[in-house]
């Protein structure tokens, strides 16, 4: 199926505000836009100064069927083009390609044209496809631009690798037209009422850290929120599953159609859990739990002496291995946050635990792990591995149900 079947079945009739900068890659935007147009999609294009530069506004113009905006206002009659109106117009906006400098701006919230006052005034998805020079999209400054955009919801197709405008060659390179163009369908798609695929599947989710009491006063437990699986419950939920959530103290909200189960130490998650099994379809391991607990605990609290204090801690017990061996045609989904040799362990739990995919994330990247909106994931399974970009939260919870569903097809 091409590019454009692939997004007409979700384009037809949508609003697409089309935002080019400054960038060579900008001749790539007149294929976007007719393929875009080809989906059934409306198209107003929105230029920054420098843009006409790399690309005419005539040729934008005559493919998008509508005039292009790029300044404030017409200097022939006063005009206004109103950013406001083009944000609520929208359904999607997507700017590319996307330079370094807007990347900046979109980050910081500088407005000091079009395109920019209208990405801050967008009620809808912003979709933007970076392209530059391999060393600016190295850069630690675009990088942690890139992250701040993705923890405020805005969704980054990957440059690719390959020749640059430079003479270099490496990242950088603007996605072409027809993934820029299927990636807006299935994000539009998405944006609908979820198709309740799951209807009739029963799954439990693990979420959030476990509390190991000291004594009354005093815990051992780890930095886990909870929003990793909070999200991955909540998009089961929405496409028809009944969903129980296993969760340690959390102050997030529960999701929409989600029974939470509260439970403070491994114990206890451990024996809900397992309850919970036996009437279940699937599990998703996604609760950072403690491998091990005080052997005892103190009815008081433990007074600081002179000395050294020692405590001593016993195993807990392996909720998803004990869930490994009862799994049968179930599914069951693990998680494994490493430090070091990452994919080794990942694979080793993988088999241990009798997974069928594993999700790997490393504390040694940045914007993954623990507390933050987004996460940077490896998916391991018998058949080899698929690593995804920095994504938001909610978007790899989608990435792991959408495996989830396929897995269920088999």
């Amino acid at each position: 199926m091409d590019s454009a079947t692939a997004a007409g079945r979700t384009l037809a009739g949508r609003h697409i505000l089309l935002g080019i900068t400054g960038s060579i890659a900008a001749y790539k935007a007149a294929m976007l836009c007719r393929l875009l147009k080809t989906a059934g999609a409306e198209v107003q294009v929105v230029m920054t100064p420098l843009a006409k530069q790399f690309i005419t506004p005539l040729t934008m113009a005559t493919l998008s069927k509508n005039p292009i905006l790029v300044e404030f206002f017409n200097p022939e009659n006063g005009a206004w083009n109103s950013h406001v109106s083009l944000g609520e117009w929208a359904d999607c906006y997507v700017i590319a390609p996307a330079t370094a400098n807007t990347l900046a701006k979109m980050a910081t919230g500088v407005a000091d044209n079009l395109l920019l006052t209208t990405y801050l005034s967008a009620r809808c998805p912003v979709v933007v496809a970076p392209a530059m020079d391999l060393d600016m999209y190295a850069h630690p400054a675009t990088q942690q631009n890139l992250r701040t955009l993705v923890e405020r919801g805005v969704r980054i197709v990957e440059p690719g690798d390959g020749e640059l405008a430079s003479g270099l060659s490496g990242k950088g390179r603007m996605a072409e037209p027809g993934e820029i163009a299927a990636f807006v369908g299935r994000l539009l798609d998405g944006q609908d009422e979820k198709k309740k695929t799951l209807t009739g599947k029963r799954l439990i989710v693990t979420a959030g850290a476990t509390i190991e009491a000291i004594d009354p006063v005093r815990f051992i437990s780890n930095h886990s929120s909870g929003k990793m699986g909070y999200a991955i419950a909540g998009e089961l939920a929405a496409r028809g599953a009944e969903v129980t959530l296993v969760s340690g103290r959390t102050a997030l909200p529960v999701p929409p159609g989600v029974e939470r189960v509260d439970v403070l130490s491994a114990d206890e998650m451990y024996d809900a859990t397992v309850a919970a099994f036996d009437k279940a379809d699937g599990a998703v391991m996604c609760a950072a739990v403690a491998d091990y607990t005080p052997e005892s605990v103190s009815e008081t609290k433990l007074k600081k002496g002179d000395g050294e204090l020692f405590i001593r801690l016993r195993r807990t017990r392996d909720i998803a291995a004990e869930l490994g061996r009862r799994k049968g045609e179930r599914i069951l989904v693990g998680f494994a946050l490493e430090t070091d040799h990452e994919e080794a362990h990942a694979q080793s739990k993988l088999e241990k635990k009798n997974f069928d995919f594993i999700v790997l994330n490393s504390l040694r990247d940045a914007g993954a792990g623990f507390r933050g909106d987004t996460n940077k994931v490896t998916f391991i399974d018998r058949t080899g591995d698929e690593a995804l970009p920095l994504l938001s939260k909610q978007e790899v919870a989608e990435r792991i149900a959408d495996r989830i569903e396929r897995l269920f097809a088999r």
